[in-house]
């Protein structure tokens, strides 16, 4: 995203009378995957407070390289999930919104080939820390009496993928979770929600090189309905709707984004 883009789209949110996160206090964990950067820049665009958390940020060198590269980005130096969210909520005095963005890589591994030790790595990574994560802002949200979680997963169980089942049981038990922690949660006034994406430009999923090659793209987005594949920023776009309070009626819901694909 650019940073004119980003200034244009403040100005116009200013120019309509205000923006729909102003004031709301955020944590984007592991920025540096998936939809992380453009999660937390189109959420700071729409005026909410965001703190950054990567566990490469433990690394000071790693950091600095972050920050000089995001200047316009807050980061923090938690080492886990559970620290940024309460990292977050010292800085910032609340915790209002928790943007839970794991990932794992899509490790293809056919029936008879994948192992055990490979299986449960994915699960540590796409359900315990999502667990964790949301653990850690419920305790903080329950206090204050509202708050909203969006879990980042995936459209991939909503289909299955042949050889990924690894990545596609983490990602369909992190939309379970959200389901069940979204109807346990709401009588304390917290709205949780799973943006699932698919076939999205990132390169956690789609290195450089895949993106340039015309052939497996062209054989890639014929699988997409839309014929392309979606930009980080459109599941942003959505992930700062679940966020605001014009979603407040919204829980339980795993919606996905992939161009007609799930």
């Amino acid at each position: 995203m650019s940073r004119v883009w980003l200034t244009e789209m403040i100005q116009q949110g200013t120019e309509r009378g205000g923006m729909m996160l102003s004031g709301k206090a955020v944590v984007v964990t592991n920025v540096c995957h998936f939809v992380g950067i453009a999660a937390a820049r189109v959420l700071q665009a729409h005026g909410a407070s965001v703190r950054c958390h990567d566990v490469s940020f433990v690394d000071a060198a790693a950091r600095a390289s972050f920050i000089a590269d995001h200047s316009d980005l807050t980061v923090l130096d938690a080492e886990t999930t559970t620290e940024a969210v309460d990292q977050t909520e010292a800085d910032l005095g609340r915790l209002d919104i928790a943007v839970i963005n794991d990932f794992y890589p899509a490790l293809r591994a056919p029936m008879g080939e994948a192992t055990a030790d490979d299986f449960r790595q994915g699960l540590e990574a796409l359900m315990v820390a999502p667990f964790e994560t949301a653990s850690a802002a419920a305790r903080h949200m329950k206090l204050k009496g509202h708050g909203k979680m969006i879990f980042v997963t995936s459209a991939a169980p909503f289909h299955g993928l042949p050889n990924y089942c690894m990545y596609a049981a983490g990602r369909g038990g992190a939309n379970a979770l959200a389901l069940s922690v979204a109807k346990e949660l709401a009588r304390n006034n917290i709205q949780v929600n799973a943006v699932a994406p698919n076939y999205v430009e990132s390169e956690s999923y789609f290195p450089k090189d895949l993106l340039a090659d015309e052939k497996a793209m062209t054989k890639m987005t014929s699988k997409v309905p839309l014929g392309r594949l979606g930009k980080p920023e459109e599941v942003a776009e959505m992930i700062a709707f679940l966020a605001s309070d014009k979603s407040d009626f919204i829980t339980g819901q795993i919606i996905p984004v992939a161009g007609g694909w799930a």
